[in-house]
């Protein structure tokens, strides 16, 4: 039998062949990219600089995005590249990186939702005791168990799609290498890994919406028992942005991986990878920002200092 070792190099066939949508396909991706890395920097920047933002929520929030970045940097940037010079060769080393990488950080994401419905539902469910069961040794031990999890699912993942036999073909039918259009490639028994990743990706997912659909339910629950209409909005308005992000994330997810690769279109999932790989991480700080005073309190704030420093210089 041959080994996955005689492949050296794929080629990433991309997102089209046509040569007239090359340059539109770059301009849109890189206003994208540029979208997500001032969103999602720029979050963190508010986050680091507003002491009002050093609370638990924010605490998550900008590791949030932190990882929007990172992940989107893993896929767009080679992306753009490839539409740029039409090489669409990767090695084989570049690609298994890129495939870890990707799937530690999408990982490390759903269990930063998760981490961010269990300080909601502490935020509204148990507001006074919320500063001692969301105390900093908490948040920051919540957040390494997502980088853990993210990095043993990297492993799981990469390990199991790069130990199968590459002996028939190395184009890879999308635009990244994403596990199940590499293991489309494979001339090895392929059951084995389908059944990896599905039981592998179907319990990080339902076990992270089993603890946000718990912590939404108590939240709704106490949110209706509110005598006064103030304490509703502000219940809601704390969970609403939160909401509507995971949402669209599992959404989005799970229509990609929750089915086996007999029953994937490619171009279907082509369409759905540009979705949770590049507008996801640019959706997530407008989400955030647009709904949420705090945030927009601390953008006007350093946006008045910026002005009220270059007028001092002047």
């Amino acid at each position: 039998m041959e080994n996955s070792t005689e492949v050296t190099e794929f080629l990433l066939l991309g997102l089209t062949d046509d040569p007239h949508l090359q340059v539109p396909l770059f301009i849109t991706f890189l206003l994208i990219y540029t979208i997500t890395v001032a969103g999602n920097l720029g979050m963190i920047l508010l986050i680091l600089l507003d002491l009002r933002l050093h609370t638990p929520m924010y605490f998550f929030l900008g590791n949030l995005s932190l990882v929007d970045f990172c992940y989107s940097s893993v896929v767009t940037p080679s992306v753009m590249g490839r539409l740029l010079t039409g090489n669409k060769v990767i090695s084989y080393n570049a690609c298994a990186a890129q495939m870890f990488l990707f799937a530690a950080l999408i990982c490390v994401e759903n269990y930063l939702f998760t981490a961010m419905a269990y300080d909601r539902y502490a935020a509204v469910c148990k507001p006074l005791h919320y500063t001692n069961t969301m105390r900093s040794s908490v948040c920051v031990g919540l957040v390494i168990g997502c980088y853990v999890l993210g990095l043993l699912n990297g492993c799981v993942h990469t390990g199991e799609a790069f130990s199968q036999s590459f002996c028939s073909s190395n184009v890879i039918h999308h635009f990244f290498c994403d596990v199940p259009p590499v293991m489309a490639l494979s001339c090895s028994d392929k059951q084995v890994g389908e059944l990896v990743l599905v039981y592998d990706v179907s319990f990080h997912i339902f076990f992270a919406m089993l603890v946000i659909s718990t912590s939404y339910i108590f939240i709704f629950g106490t949110i209706l028992r509110m005598s006064s209409g103030a304490g509703h909005h502000k219940a809601l308005s704390t969970c609403a942005s939160h909401f509507t992000a995971v949402s669209i994330f599992y959404g989005t997810v799970i229509f990609m991986y929750l089915q086996p690769s007999s029953h994937h279109s490619m171009d279907t999932d082509k369409t759905a990878s540009v979705f949770y790989t590049m507008v996801i991480p640019m959706l997530n700080p407008m989400v955030y920002s647009l709904r949420n005073k705090e945030v927009k309190g601390a953008f006007l704030k350093f946006k008045s200092t910026l002005i009220c420093g270059r007028l001092g210089k002047v």
